[in-house]
């Protein structure tokens, strides 16, 4: 739709023209999307069948709405999609602060000028991207940051005296009027902060100061909260709560597939790295499976949430990897490591909130623990589980030649590896190949081969049928007896744990 060319207030009534309030618009388009099986909020997944229904209930009830969930649940993405539930463009009247309905002026100015010019009063149109205001709830912010404050420079300017409404300089909500405005961490906001919103909420109208001023405001109100606010750094006041009409709880998506599809979405991967790269689903899916295992991880603090921003920068920093070795290597295209995925634990560090136990560990080791667990868990997808092969004496048992091949031999995959000197590695490795074949439906390309065999020694590993151990440029293989008092597998509670009495026994 183009910008009307309607230019007074004249020509705006002989079209037709009938004011509407924003709760009133949101619903009325809402209703036109919902009979046309449009997507409403479009991106958003996992919440097709809890969030975004109680969204939309919202919305038709005209209620205003509080988004309560830990960070990194699209709280803020939610809030903003709302701004295409409004009309394109709506009619002001020209030269207002408070986007002034030409129908009906709610400023001194705005009253003013269409009392004396009457239909000739100019009008301009407001697109519904500039209906949109959006704060950052911060403990400095102020009533007059909010609301507006008499403004004594205006007072001289004009030769007006303070009990005039013409020297007030009206805050963020009051110039929001007929549109969108949005706190994100409302209980950042001080209590009497919090205490200045009752009336706009409620009555619809501001108090600045003794000003004997009342303005009905048309606003819709989304806030967006975490629980872990509630206890941490401030709370949102109880009258507060209950003037605000819909509290919408969000949540984690419920499966990795849900969580790739938000990874994929909204990681940042450029065109060059595509076609230097080349990945597969199972990276994608190891990068989701870190998510979940810090989030049921007894080192991360769960009330503080694990936001899906880690699964996001944790797969552009596994691509990263990549293209660095392939740089490196001067090659002009590479396939995905699991060494890549290892690699991306500065992506993992500072997205986890740590109880004290984890600070014990440290973050660094507490990401790597989250990394091998992801491993264990996701191996069990693809190989048979070892715990059960053991127990199978009619079967041969497929890990077998691998571990017996590592009772005398070791290998070191590292980091910076050429693509040749991967393979070269892999391929000394007699059964490994078999293991991958057995286990792997479909035909492999020999990269992707590769990458499954390399996958395969991760997964023994986190499972104890081999040791690995970190090296600065890599992980070395070995057998598991040989490596019982050296350094520890990460990811391997055990080991750790028989790491740190080795240690003692060897300073005794």
């Amino acid at each position: 739709m183009t910008q009307p060319d309607i230019r007074t207030l004249g020509a705006l009534k002989q079209s037709g023209y009938q004011p509407r309030s924003v709760k009133q618009e949101l619903r009325d388009n809402l209703i036109k999307k919902l009979q046309s099986k449009e997507d409403v909020f479009p991106g958003i997944y996992g919440y097709e069948e809890t969030v975004i229904p109680e969204l939309q209930r919202a919305i038709l009830a005209g209620h205003h709405i509080n988004l309560l969930g830990l960070r990194g649940q699209a709280k803020t993405r939610i809030a903003r999609l709302l701004v295409s539930l409004l009309d394109e463009y709506v009619p002001v009247v020209a030269g207002s602060e408070l986007n002034d309905d030409p129908m009906q002026p709610l400023s001194v100015f705005a009253r003013n000028l269409v009392a004396e010019q009457g239909d000739d009063t100019p009008i301009t149109w407001l697109h519904r991207d500039d209906r949109y205001t959006e704060k950052l709830a911060t403990p400095d912010v102020s009533v007059a940051d909010l609301i507006g404050d008499a403004d004594p420079i205006k007072a001289a300017t004009l030769k007006l005296p303070y009990s005039d409404e013409r020297v007030i300089h009206f805050g963020l909500i009051p110039r929001a009027h007929r549109g969108i405005f949005v706190i994100n961490e409302l209980p950042d906001l001080q209590a009497r902060i919090q205490v200045s919103l009752f009336n706009i909420l409620q009555e619809g109208d501001i108090q600045i100061r003794g000003f004997k001023v009342r303005l009905p405001l048309d606003i819709q109100f989304v806030f967006t909260a975490n629980p872990e606010d509630y206890t941490n750094r401030g709370s949102i006041v109880t009258p507060l709560k209950d003037r605000i009409d819909a509290q919408i709880i969000t949540h984690y998506p419920k499966s990795i597939e849900i969580g790739k599809r938000i990874t994929k979405q909204e990681a940042r991967i450029r065109e060059e790295q595509r076609g230097l790269v080349t990945t597969n689903e199972v990276v994608h899916d190891l990068v989701e499976q870190v998510a979940i295992e810090a989030r049921g991880s007894e080192f991360v603090d769960a009330k503080s949430g694990v936001s899906a921003r880690l699964t996001i920068s944790a797969y552009e920093q596994v691509i990263a990897a990549a293209e660095r070795r392939a740089l490196i290597n001067g090659e002009k295209q590479t396939y995905v490591r699991i060494a890549d995925f290892l690699g991306a634990v500065p992506a993992v560090t500072g997205k986890v909130e740590l109880v004290y136990e984890g600070e014990q560990e440290g973050a660094g080791i507490v990401a790597e623990k989250l990394m091998g667990k992801a491993l264990r868990t996701q191996f069990l997808s693809y190989f048979p589980d070892p715990e059960k092969t053991k127990k199978q004496r009619d079967k041969p048992n497929p890990y077998k030649p691998v571990q017996d091949w590592f009772g005398s031999r070791t290998i070191d995959l590292l980091h910076d590896a050429s693509d040749d000197d991967y393979r070269k590695v892999l391929d000394v490795v007699p059964g490994l190949q078999d293991l991958v074949k057995q286990s792997v439906p479909g035909e492999l390309s020999k990269d992707n081969m590769h990458f499954w065999m390399e996958f395969a020694l991760h997964g023994m590993a986190e499972h104890s049928l081999i040791s690995r151990n970190r090296l600065t440029a890599g992980a070395q293989f070995k057998d598991l007896l040989s490596s019982m008092f050296t350094m520890p597998n990460f990811g391997d509670d055990d080991d750790d744990d028989e790491y740190q009495s080795s240690r003692k026994r060897k300073r005794k």
